[in-house]
């Protein structure tokens, strides 16, 4: 298979775990004689340096004519400590969701067996653990009109959805369970906000369509601390944009870093594919930050063009990794290996099934054949 990739490694952390992924990708291409042509371009605060614009309009002309986009972070700490900054990096990454039509957030949250200690929860409690979020990504209180009265003591926030963008990724999640263990959990605050009860009444109407998944609601409130208490009881989380976020990153307390987190944000034509840790601008350049979640989100890549068996190989050289416990600071309690050597590790590791029984074993993470 041919691919066009973009490559958007952005500020901070994110060039040096981007570059990870594409090793890792340049290994798939050996191993399995593909072609990706890779091509990069500024994104972010980096970009703004030169054009003003966190994503300018050449790097959006790439990003559409590309087949994918791995995306690395995105933020700096000259606009975190600006509050008065009218131009922020992290507008260039809302613009390009919505100019790419990338409506749909998929977030998966899978403990590895050999992770288990490094999660700060019980064992009991994360053990199996296997979900994922369908996070509404180009609608909601993100995107919605927002007011500052001229004595700036005054703000709004509009939170509008339409059920024409809540079916459509309401129909997404409902397939993914039909491919999982059959179960959808709704999280939205129907008791308090008009926009989550149009969501509970049209999802609701979309689940009897899928007589074969069971349905249920839950409050964010009441979901925020089930995810704590007992994260197995989840399969596809559905929810809106800031929901998804907050309970994205409540995730990675459960695998104990938020280096550890995939994702793809896919619409009908585009997807773009990035781990949803930050920038992380106190580690750049020192070698310290975890690619695994770039790695993952590498293979969630793969497994959108159907490639199944060459994520497969990646994610079973991630385990491998954990295994021989070849990570870095953040996770084990390891500080010998930096980010170019697991990076090094993963992509020198990746073989055909044929070479390594242990690919398909369900015990790596993918179960069948799907990451989410």
């Amino acid at each position: 298979m041919q691919l066009k990739i973009a490559l958007l490694g952005g500020d901070g952390i994110g060039p040096e775990v981007l570059a990870q992924s594409v090793k890792c990708l340049k290994a798939i291409e050996e191993t399995f004689n593909h072609r990706f042509e890779f091509v990069e371009a500024p994104f972010g605060a980096i970009a703004m340096t030169g054009s003003g614009r966190p994503l300018p309009d050449e790097t959006l002309a790439l990003c559409q004519e590309s087949d994918a986009i791995l995306f690395g972070a995105i933020g700096a700490l000259e606009y975190d400590n600006n509050p008065e900054a009218k131009v922020r990096p992290e507008q260039g990454l809302l613009r390009l969701r919505k100019e790419l039509g990338l409506f749909a957030s998929i977030r998966p949250i899978k403990m590895f067996p050999a992770f288990l200690e490094n999660s700060p929860l019980k064992r009991n409690i994360v053990d199996h653990t296997d979900l994922v979020i369908f996070r509404e990504l180009t609608g909601g209180i993100y995107f919605g009109k927002k007011t500052l009265s001229e004595d700036g003591t005054t703000a709004s926030d509009l939170c509008t959805y339409s059920e024409s963008e809540i079916s459509r990724i309401a129909h997404l999640a409902f397939k993914a369970a039909k491919k999982r263990r059959k179960k959808v959990t709704l999280v939205d605050k129907a008791n308090v906000l008009e926009s989550s009860r149009l969501w509970r009444k049209t999802v609701t109407n979309i689940a009897q369509s899928y007589p074969d998944i069971s349905f249920e609601c839950l409050f964010i409130d009441n979901a925020a601390v089930q995810m704590m208490l007992n994260p197995r009881q989840f399969d596809v989380i559905l929810t809106d944009n800031m929901f998804g976020d907050i309970l994205s990153d409540q995730g990675s307390v459960i695998l104990g870093s938020v280096g550890l987190l995939p994702s793809a944000s896919v619409g009908l034509e585009n997807a773009m594919f990035e781990p949803f840790h930050g920038s992380y601008p106190q580690a750049k350049g020192k070698n310290i930050a975890n690619p695994v979640a770039s790695i993952l989100s590498s293979a969630m890549l793969l497994q959108h063009f159907g490639l199944d068996e060459e994520a497969n190989a990646i994610v079973a050289a991630v385990h491998k990794s954990f295994v021989k416990k070849v990570v870095t600071t953040d996770v084990l309690g390891s500080s010998k290996y930096g980010t170019d050597y697991v990076g090094d590790f993963i992509s020198e590791n990746i073989v055909e099934s044929d070479d390594n029984p242990s690919i398909n074993d369900e015990n790596i993470g993918l179960g069948k054949s799907t990451i989410i």
